[in-house]
């Protein structure tokens, strides 16, 4: 009740807030709205990959920009760490308004074209809730899951008929967009299915599915470049790449991906997606979250090679190449080059002043691949069990004010253009560097989050 309150006070302060902006022509696309307690001066909107315009707060933590040459379609903006999609058409006004504190809880929308984004946020804030439900649904049985399923997705389709019949003026697009916002969560929730269930299971192995099990699949397409930076959409296009090849007879893979694995993930990316944007995109994520699952410098050359076959993007694979070599300049039983640094008192360091003769993990991270709100509490739980390893947090590129607020300023530092470090970090994604107290490398290229990379930092924190 008080979320629709917060709707109806919304419309008349867009009212009064598009008067004071002399917004009158009816044919022009406007995205605006008030952001309460701000983390920046600014919120960005995207079209896909591509930035259409940077809006700047002004009095109040208001903002409002004019969208040129405009099309249907999600757009997303981001707000400090934080993202979420619109859903706009031309000629619409649409104002939103949210605290940073409660961000998409919060999150309301009001004007022209607000109807319809407000039933895509409280999409959204379902499928949250729905997460609960399937914990105890991926215990199940097949039979009695597929029970609760259907009756699940029986309820989204009848809120999608409600919605409709009420505003039959919607596009074909918008229609799409809502019932993939409704069922495609609850796709994928099946896809996933087998992989969950796996540990409830006596013997380890995948449950036996009936021939109906993925009938859905039979109405729906995987080919949508539009929706591919839709997480519904696209978080489903992955569980299903993924199922299909558990399916040609892999077992259930507990810790790290296994180079037939991902060759054969890379394959059925090629063979079930044509369109060529989306398939260069879930190339270029597999071959890089894969690597990065390992937690180790070790390079699986036949899936790389793989890679490279398949993609035709040129970009990727200069990326993923400079990866390689960056893994190739940095190897496990060698020292850690003496490479300079910088503090946020703007004092030059060298990075074994720095560590002093401790077991260190150096964090390189690059805020166009990693955000802040991922870090912390991973560097946190880190840091808390294994007190006897230190770990420094640097900064690849960006403002040298742009520090992580909520962890230690002492352990963070950035690289000025003239530091060595750029010489093994050439693609600038973030990159783990475990080193002894003598400054010997451990484990050379690792990420914060996988469990791969704790067997390294439990042996090193007993040393």
């Amino acid at each position: 009740m008080i979320k629709y309150l917060f709707r109806l006070i919304l419309l008349f302060a867009f009212t009064a807030f598009v008067g004071c902006n002399s917004v009158s022509n009816n044919t022009t696309t406007y995205f605006g709205g008030k952001i309460i307690n701000p983390k920046s001066n600014h919120v960005v909107l995207y079209s896909m990959e591509k930035v259409i315009d940077t809006l700047f707060l002004g009095k109040d933590n208001k903002f409002l920009g004019k969208i040129e040459n405009d099309n249907e379609g999600l757009y997303y903006f981001i707000h400090g760490n934080e993202k979420q999609h619109v859903y706009l058409e031309s000629a619409d006004s649409v104002m939103i308004r949210l605290n940073t504190w409660d961000f998409d809880e919060s999150l309301v929308f009001a004007g022209k074209g607000a109807e319809r984004n407000n039933i895509l946020i409280d999409c959204f804030l379902e499928e949250e809730n729905d997460k609960k439900l399937f914990y105890e649904y991926n215990k199940l049985p097949p039979i009695k899951f597929k029970e609760k399923i259907d009756s699940l997705i029986d309820l989204k389709l009848n809120t999608y008929k409600e919605y409709i019949d009420k505003h039959p003026k919607e596009t074909l697009g918008f229609k799409q967009t809502l019932k993939t916002a409704l069922t495609f969560p609850i796709y994928s929730r099946i896809e996933r299915y087998p992989i969950l269930n796996v540990k409830y299971t006596e013997d380890g192995n995948f449950p036996t599915l009936n021939k109906t099990f993925y009938n859905y699949r039979n109405k729906i397409s995987i080919d949508k470049d539009s929706l591919m930076y839709y997480p519904p959409y696209s978080k489903y296009i992955r569980y299903y790449l993924y199922n299909k090849t558990y399916a040609l007879g892999h077992a259930p893979i507990k810790n790290k991906y296994s180079s037939e694995f991902t060759v054969d993930l890379l394959n059925i990316i090629d063979k079930e997606i044509t369109t060529k944007r989306s398939k260069n995109a879930f190339l270029r994520q597999t071959i890089i979250s894969h690597f990065y699952n390992k937690s180790n410098c070790e390079l699986n050359t036949k899936a790389f090679n793989t890679f490279f076959t398949l993609t035709t993007s040129l970009e990727d694979k200069e990326l993923v190449n400079k990866l390689i070599e960056d893994t190739k300049a940095i190897t496990t039983n060698n020292y850690l080059p003496n490479f300079s640094l910088v503090n946020y008192s703007n004092t030059k360091l060298q990075v074994f002043d720095i560590v002093k003769g401790k077991n260190t993990l150096l964090f390189f991270w690059n805020p166009k691949y990693v955000s802040r709100s991922y870090i912390i509490p991973r560097i946190n739980y880190l840091s808390k069990t294994y007190p006897n390893i230190k770990f420094i947090q640097i900064l690849i590129q960006g403002k040298k004010g742009d520090r992580i607020q909520k962890l230690d300023i002492k352990n963070q530092f950035y690289l000025d253009h003239n530091s060595e470090a750029h010489k093994f970090l050439t693609s600038k994604m973030p990159r783990s560097i475990l080193i002894n107290k003598q400054g010997k490398v451990i484990n050379g290229y690792g990420s914060i989050s996988p469990k791969n990379l704790e067997p390294y930092l439990k042996k090193l924190s007993k040393n």
